[in-house]
């Protein structure tokens, strides 16, 4: 599933195209995604501008001109892509399935004409419209922690948040309860990063510690972005472009390969956590 740098890149690459565009018309191609789509959801949306796009943890929002927020979740195969125009005409993109084309959004800025289209193979992907002042209440977003790039995140938060907490410190940071968008990938970067292992009793890490953790998931995350996200599988920015990100991993997905940490003899190991797969040194994470 796409984490924050992806999402991210994402709602970048869609901002100078939806940003002050007007949705001239929606096409619903199915009556639901995840869950069922909103009631009268192509009525809603058919003439409103698009004001600003945001992002809040895994989530896209579109603050739109009628008082209302469309909510996009792309789940783990859900894309949101830029219509490629040739000679007047929209060509699909020739490596997705035209069936998987869920909701194909037309939009209009001046006289130019523009497409996005949310294509999602597994229906893994949501979208919702909320009430403007109703966000904060909203099911999917009513629980989410602090952004981790935001003033709120860091290591005065994770020690408040981990005092006295002895379930593993992969564990508390992959809970969106506190601190949201971060996923499998960037936890173990970052841990790798600030020297701390995966397993280690999150309240038995000390201060100076958490300081390094919370600057090194800072640092992982704009570091993801600035390389438009990780393409592992399905993820793709709104361009079709790959992200390049994962040719920098210091440990995801480096199981067996020695550790890239100058002077460390380690190799990078493997173990399940929670289901998950967790990459780290055992060398260099104590």
């Amino acid at each position: 599933m796409p984490e924050l740098p992806e999402v991210e890149t994402v709602r970048r690459g869609l901002e100078p195209v939806m940003t002050g565009a007007r949705l001239t018309r929606v096409e619903q191609r199915r009556p639901d995604l995840r869950w069922p789509l909103p009631e009268r959801f192509v009525e809603r949306l058919t003439g409103a501008e698009i004001l600003r796009l945001r992002r809040r943890s895994k989530y896209i929002l579109a603050d739109l001109s009628t008082g209302e927020t469309l909510l996009i979740h792309l789940g783990m195969t859900g894309r949101m892509l830029i219509g490629q125009e040739v000679q007047g005409e929209f060509v699909h993109d020739p490596g997705l399935h035209p069936q998987h084309d869920h909701v194909v959004f037309h939009l209009a800025r001046g006289e130019r004409p523009a497409r996005v289209t949310f294509n999602d193979v597994r229906r893994f992907g949501a979208m919702d419209l909320i009430a403007e002042g109703a966000e904060a209440q909203h099911w999917l977003l009513a629980s989410l922690g602090p952004e981790p790039l935001g003033n709120g995140f860091d290591a005065q938060l994770l020690r408040e948040t981990f005092a006295g907490r002895k379930a593993p410190v992969k564990a508390l940071l992959l809970d969106q309860r506190i601190v949201c968008g971060l996923g499998n990938i960037y936890v173990c970067e970052a841990l790798w990063r600030a020297g701390i292992a995966p397993a280690r009793a999150a309240g038995r890490i000390s201060r100076e510690r958490l300081e390094r953790l919370a600057q090194a998931v800072r640092e992982v995350l704009v570091e993801a972005i600035e390389a438009g996200g990780s393409s592992l599988r399905d993820y793709r920015q709104a361009s079709g472009e790959l992200g390049y990100f994962q040719h920098a991993f210091a440990v995801y997905g480096r199981e067996g390969e020695p550790c890239r940490r100058e002077g460390c003899p380690g190799v990078v190991a493997r173990m399940v956590q929670s289901g998950r797969s967790t990459f780290h040194c055992a060398r260099c994470q104590t």
